[in-house]
């Protein structure tokens, strides 16, 4: 149900418009003058607001001002009896989405709330889909190891050199290839991945080099290989420890002479990829154990890169927690919440397990279940194992 916020200091005007908005289905919320609005803008969400223009301590164009200021996103309707061309221009020049005449046409102002609604809803889906897609996530945190990941990736990628990203599950082994591709040579071409662990053994040759049709009982078509799509690019191999020993043989090939031959085909296909990998595994223990060829880690560790826990760069927690707070909020299309400096405190002290990823999944838990303000009591209920606290 759709949020509206109505600023107006005619009590009259304002209960009218509630009870008309109201019966169409959407959630009401009132201020008497634009410092009152100000207020409940700057700690609640909406998704529109209707706001009148002559009011005592703040009028409605300097609202728009400010609210503006605090969120940009969220649709403002100016709506005045005292109206004309000019004020309307000087609405919508400072960020309004349209401008009503008192008393409103009631077809008119649903039809510009619909409209505003829409607007509200494309953006929300468009800042989605542009940190899905768009620019590399940041990496977060002033912590020394940090910065000596950040400093690394400067020097390395620009190269060609193939390198070793090591560390826990969750620790951001993935935003460390990414960041690397994105400072390369290689950025305008594609960064493919390719998670060893989760494909079968017996089908991870075809995952990586492709198959040609007929080459197996389920090969119904050609299919194309994951070092031929990151051509011209950069292969991204995650838990490659758990990766078989035959299809290892034919990474180490691939890389010492920059060709691979599909499934089924006699064929060598020439490819000019970078590879990068990464494992949550000491893959030296598992060359001992004879799981893993000591040439290839010798191949793919030019450079190794390791990705500290959570729990060694605690002081980066505060941070994270903020950006979080930050990214989640935009992706629900709330504005962001305020979280006490104890509740900061608390967390920075838990045991974070699952790193980074844990984290993350902690904060969009605090801001769907806590209030207006996350606090310590939101943590210690919604975070902390029963018995610590």
């Amino acid at each position: 149900m759709p949020n509206i916020l109505i600023i107006d200091d005619e009590k009259a005007i304002r209960k009218t418009l509630a009870e008309i908005l109201s019966y169409e289905g959407y959630k009401i919320d009132e201020a008497a003058d634009g410092d009152e609005g100000l207020k409940k803008f700057s700690s609640a969400s909406y998704d529109v607001v209707l706001c009148d223009v002559k009011m005592p301590k703040m009028d409605g164009i300097e609202f728009l001002e400010k609210a503006k200021q605090v969120n940009p996103d969220v649709p403002i309707i100016i709506i005045s009896g005292h109206g004309n061309i000019e004020t309307a221009v000087e609405a919508v020049k400072k960020g309004a989405f349209d401008y009503i005449s008192k008393p409103p046409d009631l077809n008119r102002m649903l039809i510009t709330l619909r409209n505003a609604l829409e607007k509200q809803t494309l953006v929300t889906e468009t800042k989605v889909l542009k940190r899905k897609f768009g620019k590399v996530q940041d990496m977060v945190g002033s912590s020394p190891a940090i910065q000596k990941i950040k400093d690394t990736i400067e020097k390395v990628g620009p190269t060609d050199a193939r390198v070793l990203i090591t560390g826990e599950n969750g620790v951001g082994k993935e935003l460390v290839a990414r960041w690397i591709h994105e400072k390369s040579n290689r950025n305008k071409g594609p960064i493919v991945e390719v998670n060893c662990a989760a494909i079968p053994s017996e089908l991870i040759e075809s995952e990586l080099f492709g198959h040609e049709k007929g080459s197996f009982t389920s090969a119904i078509k050609q299919r194309i290989g994951k070092f031929e799509q990151a051509n011209g690019g950069t292969l991204f191999l995650d838990e490659i420890g758990d990766m078989s020993l035959n299809a290892q043989a034919k990474v180490l090939r691939a890389l010492q002479e920059g060709k691979i031959t599909r499934v089924g085909a006699d064929k060598d296909i020439s490819v000019d990829v970078r590879v990068i990998a990464a494992t949550n595994k000491d893959l030296l223990k598992e060359v001992d154990e004879k799981n893993f060829r000591l040439d290839l880690y010798h191949r793919l560790g030019v450079i190794i890169i390791h990705v500290p826990s959570l729990n060694d760069r605690r002081e980066d927690v505060p941070l994270l927690v903020e950006y979080y707070l930050d990214i989640i909020a935009s992706e629900y299309g709330q504005s962001k919440k305020i979280i006490e400096k104890d509740a900061i405190e608390l967390l920075t002290k838990h045991n974070w397990t699952g790193n980074i990823r844990e984290l993350r999944n902690v904060v969009e838990r605090l801001i769907i279940l806590s209030g207006k303000t996350i606090t310590l009591n939101d943590v210690e209920s919604f975070v902390l194992p029963r018995g610590q606290h």
